[in-house]
């Protein structure tokens, strides 16, 4: 009998060795004898037990891990044998920290074959039910489901998807466009590199529905260059989507057309923004455009354009499968679904957890990430990557919900989650974010461009001591000028983790400053 393992090629698994364990496994095997089949698939997002080998059995997969490759010849001695290991952590499904989830846009990463097998695999699992259901209906229909589902932009700002694409469904053009914006570049974010190393598919129909939706016949997949294993897959999947007849000219037999191409970043963190990525797209340095116009109404090339994140698309292919309904009836108040929620920083158990929206911040914390990998006290937690705000363990009953982060000026993000211990230096992280805002602005407008910059000298003279209260008073006054007046979010966001810093940790700043001034804890 022919045994059959699974090991991902997501590129978290083989920087920790997967490829070095799946090649352990093909010498083993031959040297033995023993029949085997290697299947590489995306990661299941349970980082801490990479590399994990699923073992096909009659009961499903059984997981071990971590794996390293010396490991392997008693790995293999198990499997043929009595399954027993001490690697050994039960049916995949069954462990704890996956069976918790909710995993409707990450139900096939970690699963299929996102290379090899093709289309073939992912439509085994479900895929393209949701193109095929979309082919059916108006483009009035379709936007009525993509409305009520509550759908809000993964990407961070949180607008809603059903308003966007009938914007551009509306808008008169000779040509629009769909845009998916893979320049995920946020510090503990990882969940775009893993749908599209893991899942590609899926990224694919949700475009492929949306062109179909606005009328557009061309998309374009934004990604960055430091995401090599993304843009290979996603070019794969592409070319085989093609083939299966799912993507260019008349799709699934329709009389729709709609094609795709993967275009490659340069590294700017700012062409995160849609403005800034459309002028990249178009062949130009990646500077902030002032809105209006909107995108929706000028957007790539001057035509109406939908620009969503990659898992705002990937989370389509579920809402026309399975109705508007299935997926609003998950999560709380306007933050309706789900969310890929990345565990990252100083945290025992890192990886991307999948669950509805209302979800407390202490629960993912302490009880999903299991607290510190040093098991030192959290001190501070850091949502929505590096401009969004520090949360102090006194926040930690806040639910994981837009307008609740909101409320405690916070944001949610792309759902990344950095968590620090109690050596964390806050003043340090403070000027951090300023000196990210310096390095990483396009420069286009002021606040940003001359307030970052201003900014990490004065956080400088706080640290050093140097009239903490008067350049705490500059330091607050910079970041009101960047928060009103920054054409984007990079500058208007950066105050976030500095006013936070200031206002939960504000013993780190020197001095015997008391406690924060009224305006800033108004909103606690």
């Amino acid at each position: 009998m022919t045994l059959r393992i699974f090991i991902a090629r997501d590129a978290g698994a083989v920087a920790v060795g997967a490829d070095d364990v799946a090649l352990a496994f093909e010498q083993a095997a031959a040297a033995r004898g023993t029949p085997l089949e290697i299947v590489r698939t995306g990661s299941r997002g349970l980082y801490w037990l990479e590399p994990m080998v699923e073992l096909a059995t009659a009961q499903g997969r059984v997981a071990f891990g971590p794996v390293s490759p010396a490991d392997v010849p008693s790995l293999l001695d198990a499997m043929v044998g009595s399954g027993q290991h001490a690697l050994r952590l039960g049916v995949t499904d069954e462990i704890p920290w996956l069976k918790r989830q909710t995993r409707l846009t990450f139900a096939r990463c970690g699963v299929i074959d996102p290379v090899s097998r093709s289309v073939d695999d992912y439509r085994a699992h479900g895929g393209y039910k949701g193109l095929e259901r979309a082919l059916t209906l108006t483009s009035d229909q379709i936007l009525a489901d993509v409305t009520t589902s509550g759908l809000r932009g993964r990407g961070g700002a949180g607008f809603p998807t059903g308003i966007k694409w009938k914007t551009v469904a509306q808008a008169s053009a000779d040509r629009k466009y769909i845009v998916c914006n893979a320049d995920e570049g946020d510090s503990g974010t990882f969940a775009d590199r893993m749908i599209m190393e893991g899942d590609p598919f899926v990224v694919i129909e949700g475009m492929t529905i949306a062109g179909i939706t606005v009328g557009a016949t061309k998309g374009y997949i934004y990604i960055r260059s430091e995401y090599p294993h993304a843009v290979e897959a996603m070019n794969a999947a592409i070319v085989a989507a093609r083939r299966a007849g799912v993507l260019g000219k008349r799709i699934g037999g329709s009389a729709h057309e709609f094609d795709l191409e993967v275009r490659v970043g340069a590294g700017a963190y700012v062409c995160g923004e849609e403005t800034s990525l459309l002028e990249s797209l178009e062949g130009r340095r990646g500077i902030v455009r002032a809105k209006p116009p909107l995108p929706a109404h000028k957007g790539l090339f001057g035509r109406p354009s939908v620009i969503n994140n990659v898992l705002s698309f990937a989370a389509i292919p579920f809402i026309l499968d399975n109705g508007a309904k299935a997926y609003a009836d998950f999560g709380m108040g306007r933050s309706r679904g789900t969310m890929p929620i990345q565990l990252a920083g100083n945290i025992k158990y890192g990886g991307l957890f999948e669950t509805a929206f209302g979800v407390t911040l202490g629960e993912l914390v302490d009880e999903i990430g299991g607290g510190t990998f040093t098991g030192r006290e959290v001190r501070a937690v850091q949502v929505g990557g590096p401009l969004g705000a520090y949360f102090p363990r006194a926040l930690f009953d806040t639910p994981f919900d837009y307008e609740a982060f909101a409320a405690r000026d916070g944001l949610i993000g792309h759902g990344g989650i950095v968590v620090f211990d109690d050596s964390v230096d806050m003043a340090k992280q403070a000027r951090f974010a300023m000196e990210f805002c310096a390095v990483e602005s396009c420069g286009k407008c002021t606040p940003c461009r001359i307030g970052s910059t201003r900014g990490v000298e004065t956080i400088n003279k706080i640290i050093n001591g140097e009239r903490v209260a008067e350049n705490l008073a500059v330091v607050e006054d910079l970041c009101n000028t960047m928060k009103f007046g920054s054409l984007c979010a990079l500058g208007g966001f950066t105050p976030y983790p500095v006013m936070s810093a200031l206002k939960h940790f504000r013993e780190d700043f020197g001095g015997d400053l008391g406690p924060a001034p009224a305006h800033l804890q108004a909103a606690e």
